[in-house]
């Protein structure tokens, strides 16, 4: 399942530079994740990083993109070896 970011995002800027994946940016009004990056740090990290430094707590799961870690890892190397 991939994440994504709620309307309490203040934009504090601390999750964008910690995605692996670059799968945050700034939208119109809020960060946003793409799910199609997301990866929830599957493959670089046991947690998902954006989670952990997120002051305000507004980044859950996507119950819209529901992935398991099999999936999610699958994702991660379909990336990976696009960046090769």
């Amino acid at each position: 399942m991939s994440l994504f970011i709620t309307d309490e995002c203040i934009n504090c800027d601390v999750c964008e530079p910690e995605c692996p994946n670059g799968a945050i940016s700034q939208g119109e009004e809020i960060y946003e994740i793409d799910p199609a990056l997301c990866t929830e740090c599957v493959g670089h990290f046991d947690t998902p990083q954006c989670v952990e430094v997120c002051p305000v707590d507004c980044i859950p799961k996507d119950p819209d993109n529901v992935e398991d870690h099999d999936q999610l890892y699958a994702k991660y190397k379909v990336l990976m070896s696009a960046g090769n």
